[in-house]
């Protein structure tokens, strides 16, 4: 695949050069050549990336080498946030069929890039680990919020919810945490509990706090924490989070590379998280 950092290094033009003492920005790595065609008023293109030599900020160039042109190119009809490299990826191989192996995207800033050869495996799969409800998980509704701000846009990222309901667990003998989740069953905050045999669905907190409220009790626990759950385990890269601040930061679970945020992060920690994780990610693997 071939997919430029930035549009910066591509650059527009109506005429092919002739290379001999022909300059060119600093910048452009990446030249796209518009020709129309007269009897059909249709305009191919040709995509080239650029040798050049010299440091100024015109620099000769040496020689343009084909990349795609003809039947091979097509121009995408809508003005989209080329900043979003994951759209563009998924956008391009739909489109990229036949002899159609590359597409020209216009920003809404009007500028210029590419795809060629589209790949959508180098797009780095990212797993929202959370519990619901409430719903959306309060996770997932940060992590969305952020993404349709474009702030990871960047990153060659996609994000998907693994949201383990514990409405599953719903029953007179079981207790949650607290209320605020709005489940049916008791919560360990507000109720006083007398019998044997409850369920207890919580982290290590709840675990110790129901032993200290109702130390004669016998019960049953089921542990949502993600660094002890048999429930809430990532199937990949992920990012979650937990109610001790301590805990906050790079992990691995089951084999997976994440990161833990504070259950009441902040939005711009969030965000900090899940750009550290990815290049954390990409420094260590093929990505």
């Amino acid at each position: 695949m071939i997919f430029p950092d930035e549009y910066k290094h591509v650059g527009v033009t109506k005429a092919l050069c002739s290379c001999a003492e022909e300059l060119i920005y600093f910048l452009t790595d990446y030249l796209i050549i518009e020709k129309e065609i007269p009897e059909t008023g249709r305009v191919e293109y040709g995509i080239y990336y650029v040798k050049k030599s010299g440091e100024d900020l015109l620099r000769k160039v040496e020689a343009l080498e084909l990349i795609a042109s003809g039947d091979e190119v097509i121009k995408y009809g809508r003005e989209l946030n080329i900043k979003d490299r994951t759209l563009l990826i998924e956008t391009a191989a739909k489109l990229c069929t036949g002899k159609v192996n590359t597409v020209i995207f216009t920003g809404m800033d009007k500028h210029i890039t590419f795809v060629h050869n589209p790949d959508p495996s180098s797009i780095l799969e990212i797993e929202i680990l959370d519990i619901a409800p409430p719903e959306p998980s309060w996770l997932s509704l940060v992590i969305r919020r952020l993404e349709a701000s474009g702030i990871f846009g960047d990153l060659q990222v996609r994000l998907a919810e693994k949201i383990i309901d514990l409405r599953q667990f719903e029953g007179k003998n079981t207790v949650f945490p607290c209320r605020a989740s709005g489940l049916e069953g008791k919560c360990l905050d507000s109720d006083m509990l007398t019998e044997n045999g409850h369920l207890l669905v919580g982290c290590e907190i709840s675990k110790t706090l129901f032993e200290m409220r109702f130390p004669e009790l016998e019960y049953s626990f089921v542990n949502i924490c993600p660094f002890k759950s048999d429930i809430v385990v990532p199937s990949k890269p992920f990012i979650t989070r937990c109610c001790m601040s301590e805990k906050s930061g790079p992990v691995n679970i089951s084999g997976f590379e994440g990161v833990v945020v504070h259950w009441g992060a902040a939005e711009y920690q969030v965000a900090e998280a899940i750009r550290n994780l990815i290049h954390r990610i990409r420094n260590n693997s093929s990505f």
